[in-house]
């Protein structure tokens, strides 16, 4: 009986703090919106290997904003920089690396396929 009490109290101090923060606490990866998005330093000319989704955050949930089209020239922002985010399987490797950027619409695309 301890136990259920522990986490329910538990709980409700973690609503509490989301309440207080406005921030919701996530494993593993930083959010979206604290992740850099400088494409004043973006290297450009780069190409798709493969036609990938544009996504709205580094992960394969994350809603779709646009495609880089194989072969397409675009742009990956932050100097190149990969960061963490979800796991996947694309372009025949597995990697949990995004890169910022795209051709038309920027957006987190796997590392794995985009060739530079």
């Amino acid at each position: 009986m301890k136990l259920k009490s522990l986490g329910t109290a538990l709980t409700t101090v973690a609503l509490i703090g989301t309440a207080l923060t406005g921030a919701v606490a996530t494993a593993g990866t930083a959010s979206a919106a604290t992740l850099p998005r400088d494409c004043s330093k973006a290297i450009v000319n780069v190409k798709a290997k493969e036609t990938v989704n544009v996504r709205t955050s580094p992960k394969t949930t994350a809603t779709a904003v646009g495609i880089w089209g194989k072969g397409k020239k675009g742009g990956v922002c932050n100097d190149g920089k990969a960061y963490k985010g979800g796991s996947y399987t694309a372009c025949g490797k597995k990697s949990n690396l995004w890169y910022y950027g795209g051709d038309k619409k920027n957006g987190w695309v796997p590392k794995t396929c985009i060739n530079w």
